[in-house]
C-alpha cells in the first residue's frame, strides 16, 4: 500500500504502487504504475500532482509506440492494440487478439523467410553465371515461387475477410417515399430506431444504425424518400440522401411489392452510382400476398437481384441477410480471419503483383531478382521493417491518449 500526497503532504488517496523493471514492462522501459480508488476528482488530483513533479501527459499511442520502437512488438501488433479496443464484435476482438499475440506477423514473417531463401537461389545464379549447373532448375526455384504465390493468395483472402470484419459495410436504404425504408431499418436493427407513419415524407434526415450479421458490422442508413418536392426541409433531407448514396458500399433500392418497379423507381435507378452493388428490395410482400423470394431480374438492361420480403412480419429477412453477406464476400473463416487494415491489403497486393511479375520473367534472371526484392520489401512494410516516421505518426495518432 502507498499514500499519494499533495504538495503540502496531505493525502490525496491510498493505493498501490507497482514497479516494472526494464525490459519486462510493456514498453521495455522502467515503468511505475499507480493504482488508486478511482473516481474523476481523485484521479485528476493525482494526475495534477504527478505533472507538478515533472511528469507529462502521454501522447496518443505513446506507450504502444515506445513498445514498437523498443522491439517489444512489431507494427502489426501495435495496430492490433487499437483494433482490440475498437472491435465492433466478438469475432473482431478475437481476431485482433490473435494479431496482438503475433499470428498475422508470424505468417508474414514465414512468407518473408521463404522469399529470402528464393532470392538467395536466384542471386546465386547471377553470381555464378558461368557454372554448368542450373541453380533455378536444380533447386526447384520455380516450384518454390509457385508455392509462395499460393501461400500469399491464401493470406490475402484471410486479410480481405478481416478487413471486412474490422470496417464492415455501409448499407444505404433508398427509394420513393412510403415504400418502407424506415420499417426495414427498424427490422434490421431489431428496435424502433426510425419513426414510421403512413404520411409520405416522414423521414426528413438520414438515420444511422449499426448492426451485425454473422459478426460483420453493417452501418445501415435510412434516407428521405426520393421525389420532387417544394418543401424546403424535405429538399434538404433528399440532398443528404443522395450524399449518403454516393458513399455507400451497398445500396438497397426499396420498392413497394404491390406495384413492383414503377417508372418512378426506374428514374431513381438510373441516377444511382454505377459500380456500387445494389439489391432491389420489394417490401410489403405480405400486403401483396406474395411469398418471400430471391430472384434475378433485368432492370434498365441490367440483371439485378430482387428480394421480396416484409419488413413488418420479418418474412424474407434471412434472404436479405444472405445476399448482403454474399455481396460483402464473407466466407465465415472464423478463427482464421486476420483483422487487416487497408495498408496491409495494399502491401499484400503489391507483393502479389511482384511475385506474378517474377513468375512471368524467370528466363530473365536479373529482372526476376529485382521483382523478388520488391516483393520482399512490400511484405516487410507490414511488420514495420521499412516504415517511415510519417507512417508511424499517422498510425499512432489514431490511438486514444496514452494507449
Amino acid at each position: 500500500m502507498a499514500s499519494f500526497c499533495d504538495a503540502s503532504g496531505q493525502p490525496i488517496d491510498q493505493g498501490i504502487l507497482l514497479y516494472f523493471a526494464a525490459p519486462h514492462s510493456f514498453t521495455g522501459e522502467d515503468v511505475i504504475e499507480l493504482q488508486g480508488h478511482g473516481g474523476p476528482v481523485v484521479m485528476q488530483q493525482l494526475l495534477a500532482r504527478c505533472i507538478e513533479l515533472g511528469a507529462r501527459l502521454a501522447e496518443p499511442g505513446e506507450f504502444t509506440r515506445r513498445a514498437f520502437l523498443n522491439d517489444k512488438i512489431d507494427l502489426v501488433q501495435a495496430e492490433a492494440v487499437a483494433d482490440l479496443i475498437d472491435a465492433a464484435s466478438a469475432q473482431a476482438a478475437r481476431s485482433a487478439l490473435r494479431s496482438l499475440t503475433g499470428a498475422f506477423s508470424q505468417q508474414v514473417q514465414a512468407l518473408t523467410h521463404d522469399l529470402a531463401d528464393l532470392r538467395m537461389l536466384v542471386e546465386a545464379t547471377l553470381d555464378f553465371p558461368d557454372e554448368e549447373i542450373d541453380t533455378m532448375r536444380d533447386t526447384d526455384a520455380l516450384a518454390r515461387l509457385d508455392n509462395l504465390r499460393a501461400a500469399l493468395a491464401a493470406l490475402r483472402q484471410q486479410a480481405r475477410q478481416g478487413s471486412l470484419l474490422r470496417t464492415g459495410l455501409t448499407v444505404v436504404l433508398a427509394g420513393l417515399p412510403n415504400v418502407g425504408k424506415s420499417s426495414l431499418l427498424n427490422r434490421l436493427a431489431g428496435a424502433e430506431r426510425a419513426i414510421v407513419t403512413e404520411i409520405a415524407g416522414t423521414t426528413r434526415d438520414t438515420v444511422r444504425e449499426s448492426i451485425q450479421i454473422e459478426d460483420i458490422p453493417l452501418h445501415v442508413i435510412d434516407t428521405a424518400g426520393l421525389r420532387d418536392t417544394d418543401d424546403a426541409v424535405e429538399k434538404m433531407g433528399i440532398a443528404r440522401a443522395w450524399q449518403a448514396i454516393e458513399h455507400a458500399d451497398v445500396i438497397l433500392q426499396i420498392v413497394d411489392a404491390r406495384s413492383g418497379v414503377t417508372a418512378a423507381d426506374h428514374a431513381i435507378d438510373v441516377r444511382l452510382p454505377t459500380g456500387v452493388p445494389r439489391l432491389v428490395v420489394e417490401n410489403k410482400c405480405d400486403l401483396a400476398r406474395r411469398p418471400a423470394v430471391c430472384r434475378d431480374e433485368a432492370i434498365n438492361g441490367r440483371l439485378q437481384t430482387h428480394i421480396a420480403l416484409s419488413a413488418k412480419t420479418g418474412a424474407g429477412m434471412d434472404l436479405l441477410h444472405r445476399e448482403l453477406l454474399r455481396i460483402a464476400g464473407w466466407q465465415g473463416h472464423g478463427e482464421d480471419v486476420i483483422l487487416a487494415r487497408e495498408r496491409h491489403l495494399a502491401a499484400l497486393a503489391e507483393a502479389a503483383t511482384r511475385l506474378d511479375a517474377a513468375a512471368g520473367i524467370t528466363g530473365q534472371i536479373e529482372l526476376c531478382a529485382e521483382e523478388l526484392r520488391l516483393a520482399q520489401e512490400a511484405l516487410a512494410q507490414i511488420t514495420g521493417a521499412f516504415s517511415a516516421d510519417d507512417l508511424l505518426g499517422l498510425i499512432f495518432s489514431r490511438f486514444c491518449i496514452g494507449k
